[in-house]
């Protein structure tokens, strides 16, 4: 019994950890358990702040090149903008370095019922995409800060919208063309050099994400409860290393490890990521390409990939083709896009349980049409898949309370003697073939279901601005008036009502206190998880109750 006593306050302590950890969460304090805090970024290095040269680093074995200039906000943000649009997705791209500066995805509302503005350029908020050519021998080639004109815009052959954007320098022009598909979030960008310079230099192609560490947009008044423990920062993936997240913090300090240099023909990719929504280039496969990562100046961050041209023969072009991703983390999307490019949706370390739980969650979802009512059927699914082992454990609970009152005896009767009082007990147990511990299996094993599902529906923008019925307008944040924590916390008195009354008095007292902490903890957790908990709990009384009515007919031995 002191085992069992021991397990009781591990999961009241680690309740109790849980409900303070969403607390620090809610006030915008950094998680517990990591995650990046909301607040401005540490200092960075002093020879990095001091430093007015932004610097693509050359990480590979390749020849180092020349910095490009600094970002020039003022030109940035005074320069004419043009816009791209298709039917999910609006695009402002800069006349100063041809950058894409603002992007809204029309099929994502705010709150306020506006589009989400995933990149940015303010005075408070800086997020976009860049790119340009740099060389050892002349580094004055247009880059993210050169002066871009839109050479030709309008539809293609295919009715798909494009802009041509131009700049020349030193003999080197660059055009970049972006081209929006139909209901796609991917931009198709290429990059055309052509030279005519007599003395050519090798030029190498960089494509870079850069924002500030400020925390996203929120999509409602309870959102940010959740927002704040789950990853912002850049991403990296290889074929060979994976996907890599990079904290800004750890950048800060210069400890990160990120894959250098990508063999030719070796999928790889760069990301921005925040909850619910990515960026990334996605560049072509087909030459050695070198990742790199940093703070620069103004206190902002990038991750960027250069993409050697060599030396462009006089009166030739070369053209370097790349996709931008800018827009939600759905996952059947994403698995289209680029080898490893689900990835950007975050399940944490139980990816092996969520990726099914969601995949079984969507197709539920393909028929009925409605998350709310998906949780539902995906919950009397898992109750059915444990139903075997929860029957077990509710026969062994029943069994325990039919001996309750010969417990109760033993208790007085080795009153100061615990370890009589233990022997007699196990003695008891042994005879009646009872497990003490039975009723505690079913609850073990759910545990790491439960937080899977729990990154599920975290993590999936599938579920933002999900309603299920009446009150529950949007499955991804906490019930508006806590109506499911209350009936939650409810089923779970009934429960314990259910269970034999531990003999105990601080055990008893743990198990009537335990509703009242997880319901306080609920509060804060997203609706469609506090509605798979609730329905659990209704399926787990009936089953019980059933169990109890079985047994309560046997004669008392």
């Amino acid at each position: 019994m002191d085992f069992k006593k021991t397990i009781l306050w591990a999961v009241f302590s680690m309740s109790g950890l849980m409900l303070y950890n969403n607390w620090q969460v809610h006030e915008g304090k950094p998680s517990l358990f990591g995650g990046v805090p909301a607040s401005a970024p540490a200092a960075a290095d002093k020879a990095v702040a001091a430093s007015k040269v932004d610097i693509p680093a050359q990480i590979s074995s390749s020849p180092a090149v020349a910095a490009t200039p600094t970002i020039n906000s003022g030109a940035i943000e005074s320069a004419e903008k043009f816009t791209l649009q298709n039917d999910v997705l609006v695009l402002e791209i800069s006349a100063s370095g041809a950058n894409v500066v603002d992007a809204k995805l029309l099929k994502s509302l705010t709150a306020e019922n506006k589009p989400v503005e995933l990149f940015q350029y303010t005075p408070t908020h800086k997020y976009f995409a860049r790119s340009g050519l740099i060389s050892l021998g002349n580094n004055d080639l247009p880059n993210h800060t050169s002066t871009f004109k839109l050479a030709q815009s309008g539809k293609d052959g295919s009715g798909r919208p494009f802009a041509v954007f131009v700049s020349e320098r030193n003999g080197v022009k660059l055009e970049k063309t972006f081209i929006l598909n139909p209901g796609s979030y991917v931009v198709d960008v290429g990059h055309r050099v052509t030279q005519s310079s007599n003395n050519p230099n090798p030029l190498v192609l960089y494509t870079e994400i850069v924002r500030d560490a400020s925390q996203e947009q929120k999509i409602g008044p309870f959102d940010g409860a959740f927002s704040a423990s789950t990853f912002t920062g850049p991403a990296a993936y290889t074929d060979k290393e994976k996907f890599n997240k990079l904290e800004f913090t750890a950048i800060d300090k210069n400890k990160i490890t990120i894959p250098t240099q990508v063999a030719a023909g070796e999928p790889a990719w760069i990301a921005m990521v925040q909850h619910y929504f990515a960026s990334a280039w996605i560049p072509g496969d087909k030459v050695v390409r070198d990742i790199y990562a940093g703070r620069i100046d103004n206190g902002l961050y990038r991750i960027g990939m250069q993409t050697p041209l060599g030396v462009v023969a006089s009166g030739s072009s070369v053209v370097e083709k790349a996709k931008l991703f800018v827009g939600p983390q759905e996952e059947r999307v994403l698995e289209t896009i680029a080898p490893g490019f689900e990835l950007l949706k975050d399940y944490g370390y139980l990816t092996i349980l969520a990726k099914p739980i969601f995949w079984l969650l969507d197709n539920i979802h393909s028929y009925v049409g409605n998350w709310g009512w998906s949780i539902i059927l995906l919950t009397i699914l898992i109750k059915l898949v444990f139903f075997p082992l929860s029957a077990a454990s509710y026969k062994s609970m029943a069994r325990m309370k039919e001996v309750q009152p010969r417990l109760v005896a033993m208790k007085e009767q080795y009153k100061g003697e615990p370890q009589k009082l233990n022997q007699a007990m196990m003695e008891m147990y042994r005879k009646e073939k009872i497990n003490p511990l039975g009723g505690c299996l079913p609850v073990l094993i759910q545990i790491p279901v439960f937080i899977s599902l729990y990154w599920v529906l975290l993590s999936s923008v599938e579920m933002r601005g999900a309603p299920w019925v009446l009150w529950i307008h949007d499955l991804s944040v906490p019930d508006p008036y806590y109506i499911l924590p209350v009936i939650m916390a409810a089923s779970m008195f009934v429960q314990t009502k259910l269970n034999p009354t531990p003999p105990d008095p601080v055990q008893a007292k743990i198990m009537m206190y335990m509703p009242i902490v997880f319901s306080v903890m609920f509060f804060f957790f997203p609706a469609g998880l506090v509605l798979y908990w609730v329905v659990n709990n209704l399926l787990s009384i009936a089953q019980q109750w059933q169990i109890n009515q079985m047994f309560g007919k046997k004669p008392a031995k």
